[in-house]
């Protein structure tokens, strides 16, 4: 059950659900995407898909493209979503996956790579994928 009570049934697991979205988010030019496994070391999720992005419209393209492909497609909404215009980090909640496009400079900031570095991480490279 999700944490607002509502009934919610993956349609796919939580790891070809980060894989999924890792691909949609690619083409839409999100840049320096890395899919975080947090399977071993978080309860409150299992993956982070973390990207990066240039603009305000480049962040809308890529949340519409997410939202349209994993709703129409897939059958998966999020949960929660925030940030938005003008934001330079913006979260789409999926439960077992959380997603977050972030502009280069807030990226630096917060740093989810470093505080999160137990994760096992695979960086996903123009659709190739390399494991570090």
């Amino acid at each position: 059950m999700a944490p607002n009570g509502i009934e919610w049934e993956a349609s796919m697991n939580s790891k070809a659900l980060a894989e999924r979205i890792s691909r949609l988010v690619v083409e839409k030019k999100a840049y320096d995407v890395i899919v975080m496994d947090l399977t071993k070391i978080a309860s409150f999720t299992d993956f982070f898909v973390i990207c990066s992005v240039d603009s305000d419209h480049q962040a809308k393209a890529v949340l519409d493209h997410l939202d349209e492909q994993l709703h129409s497609v897939d059958a998966v909404k999020p949960w929660h979503v925030e940030g938005g215009s003008g934001s330079s980090w913006v979260l789409m909640d999926f439960i077992d996956v959380v997603v977050h496009l972030f502009r280069p400079e807030a990226r630096e900031f917060y740093s989810l790579e470093k505080l999160w570095a137990d994760a096992g991480t695979t960086r996903i490279e123009d659709s190739v994928e390399e494991k570090s």
